[in-house]
C-alpha cells in the first residue's frame, strides 16, 4: 500500500480522483490517499508523514501547485510529483519538469486511466529508490579520505586495516577447492558508537581495490570501482532482512511480482559490511554462517544455490561474547567473524585527534556549504578538548557541521560551539569517572542521553520552524531518522506549533 497526496480545491473532481487513486490494479491492493483542497493543507500533510506519490492540481487557492513541489523537492521529498491541469500547454509540462514533476496529465481526466496510471507512477518509484540504492553503494570511492588522526591507537588500527586491505582475495573455487567464498578472512570491528567503524570499513574497501589494481600494474578492469554495500542490521525490518540480504524469487510469498537481488548479490566483487551485526535475528544467524564459510546462499523460494564472491566485513558496539553467553548470538558465526578483530578507541582516548578532526571537518563542509572556513580559536580547541564526546566522532563531525552552517563569524570561540546545551556546565557538583570530570545536574545527578537527545532535536526543529528535513539536515540525520525521533519524544504538536510561529 502507498501513501497518495491529491491536491485539488474542485470538490466535484477531487472526490472522484480520489476514489480511483485509491483503488489498486488487483482486489487486494488499496491505497492511502490523503485529499486537500489547498497547499497549506497540503503542507500540514507532508509535516505529519511522508508520501510516495503527490498529484496537485497548478492553479489553487492559496498559490502554484508546481511552486509547491520544487519547494517539496527542496525540503527533501523524494517520491514522484504529477501535475495537472487545465492549461495544458507545452511550456507549462517544461516549466513543471525543471521544478521536479515526474509526469504531466490535462484535464478532463480519464478517471478509469488513473487506476493504471498509478501503478506506473509507484512503479518508477520503486525504480527510482533502487537506482539510489546503486549510486549509494557506489559513493563510497572518496569516504576514505575522512580518515584523520595522528594518535598511536588511532595509527595502531590503521596500520592492521592497511595489512587487511591489502590481503589478496582470491576465489577458493579457482584454486581445486569445493568451497566457493572468498578466501580472505572476515574482520570483527568493534567499539562504541561513533567511533568510526563505518569509516574503517570504507577504508579497507577502498585501501583493497587500491591494491588490487597495483596488483594488475594498473590495467583496465570492468570492476575497477567494486560495490561497498553497507547494511545497517538493527534498521531492517524483521520480517524482511532474509528478502533484503539473500533476495527472493518471483512468487516466493504474496508481494513477491518479481525477483529480487539481495545485498549479497550486489556486493558480487566488492565489500559487504555489515554493522551492528549483534542485532542480526538469531534464525538467519546459521544461513549467514553457511555464506560467511562457503560463499553460497539461496534466494528465498529458490532452488538452486548461489555464489558470492565478496569481502566480508562486520561491526558492533555490543559484547558479542557475553550475548552468545546470553544465548542472542551463535557462538560458531562468532568464531567465524572474529578472525581479525579491530578494537576502534573512542575519540576521548586519541590525544590530540580532537582538534585535528573538528579542523578537517569544518573545511570539509565549509566547502560544500560555499562558505568560508571560521578558525577555530585557541579558546576553541580547549573547549572541544575537554569534552568528553560520548558520541565520539560522528557527534564531533556533526558539530561542526552545524558550525559551518549557521556559524557567521571569522573566528570560533567556545562559547560558539553550544557544547553547553550538550554537556550542562559544572556547578557545586562534581564528580569523577576515571579521573575524568563528568559535568551534573543541579542535584548532582547525571543528565540522561535520551533527554540530550531530545533538547537538540528540539532545537533543531525550532531553528528550522518546524521543517523536518532542515532540521534533520542540521544535526546529520536523514528525514526518516528525524521523523523516528519525532514520534519518539513525542514532538508531533511541538513540530505544528514551531511551523505556526
Amino acid at each position: 500500500m502507498a501513501r497518495i497526496l491529491l491536491i485539488e480545491d474542485e470538490t466535484s473532481l477531487r472526490i472522484p480522483m480520489g476514489k480511483m487513486l485509491r483503488r489498486g490494479t488487483r482486489p487486494s491492493v488499496s491505497h492511502a490517499v490523503v485529499e486537500c483542497a489547498s497547499l497549506s493543507e497540503a503542507a500540514a500533510a507532508m509535516a505529519e508523514g511522508e508520501f510516495d506519490l503527490v498529484v496537485t492540481d497548478v492553479n489553487l487557492p492559496d498559490g502554484n501547485g508546481i511552486e509547491f513541489v520544487r519547494s517539496a523537492r527542496s525540503d527533501g521529498f523524494d517520491g514522484i510529483a504529477v501535475i495537472v491541469t487545465a492549461f495544458g500547454t507545452i511550456e507549462t509540462a517544461v516549466a513543471a519538469m525543471k521544478q521536479g514533476a515526474d509526469d504531466f496529465l490535462q484535464k478532463p481526466l480519464k478517471m478509469e486511466e488513473l487506476p493504471l496510471q498509478t501503478e506506473k507512477w509507484l512503479q518508477q518509484r520503486k525504480v527510482a529508490r533502487r537506482l539510489k540504492l546503486y549510486e549509494r553503494l557506489e559513493q563510497s570511492r572518496d569516504e576514505g579520505k575522512a580518515i584523520v588522526g595522528n594518535s598511536k591507537a588511532w595509527q595502531e588500527c590503521l596500520r592492521l586495516a592497511d595489512r587487511l586491505a591489502t590481503m589478496p582475495l582470491t576465489d577458493s573455487h579457482a584454486a581445486g577447492q569445493q568451497e566457493s567464498g572468498a578466501s580472505l578472512p572476515t574482520v570483527l570491528l568493534l567499539g562504541e558508537t561513533g567511533v568510526g567503524k563505518g569509516v574503517l570499513a570504507r577504508y579497507i574497501h577502498q585501501r583493497a581495490v587500491a591494491a588490487e589494481k597495483a596488483r594488475r600494474n594498473g590495467s583496465a578492469d570492468p570492476n575497477d570501482n567494486p560495490p561497498f554495500v553497507h547494511v545497517n542490521c538493527s534498521a531492517l525490518p524483521t520480517t524482511l532482512v532474509e528478502s533484503e540480504l539473500f533476495g527472493h524469487e518471483k512468487g516466493a510469498f504474496t508481494d513477491a511480482r518479481e525477483p529480487k537481488a539481495g545485498l549479497f548479490e550486489m556486493a558480487e566483487g566488492g565489500t559487504i559490511f555489515l554493522d551492528e551485526i549483534s542485532e542480526m535475528p538469531l534464525e538467519l544467524q546459521t544461513k549467514l554462517l553457511v555464506v560467511v564459510e562457503q560463499g553460497r546462499y539461496r534466494r528465498i523460494g529458490g532452488t538452486k544455490d548461489k555464489h558470492v564472491r565478496a569481502r566480508v566485513i562486520t561491526a558492533s558496539n555490543q559484547d558479542l561474547d557475553q550475548r552468545a553467553a546470553d544465548g542472542r548470538f551463535r557462538r560458531d558465526l562468532l568464531y567465524r567473524l572474529n578472525t581479525f578483530t579491530v578494537r576502534l578507541p573512542p575519540l576521548r582516548e586519541r590525544e590530540g585527534d580532537v582538534a585535528l578532526i573538528a579542523s578537517s571537518a569544518l573545511a570539509t563542509f565549509a566547502r560544500r556549504y560555499g562558505r568560508e572556513t571560521p578558525h577555530l580559536t585557541d579558546g576553541a580547541l580547549a573547549a572541544l578538548t575537554a569534552y568528553r564526546w560520548p558520541g565520539n566522532v560522528r557527534e564531533l563531525v556533526n558539530a561542526m557541521q552545524r558550525i559551518a552552517m549557521l556559524f557567521d563569524g571569522d573566528s570560533v570561540d567556545a562559547a560558539d560551539l553550544g557544547l553547553g546545551n550538550l554537556q550542562p556546565p559544572m556547578a557545586e557538583n562534581q564528580g569523577t569517572d576515571d579521573g575524568l570530570s563528568i559535568s551534573r545536574l543541579p542535584n548532582g545527578e547525571l543528565p540522561r542521553a535520551e533527554d540530550l537527545e531530545r533538547d537538540l532535536v528540539k532545537e533543531a526543529l525550532r531553528k528550522s520552524h518546524g521543517n523536518v528535513s532542515r532540521a534533520a539536515r542540521l544535526i546529520g540525520l536523514t528525514r526518516a531518522g528525524m521523523r523516528y525521533r519525532v514520534e519518539q519524544f513525542g514532538l508531533a504538536q511541538f513540530v505544528k506549533e514551531t511551523a505556526q510561529q
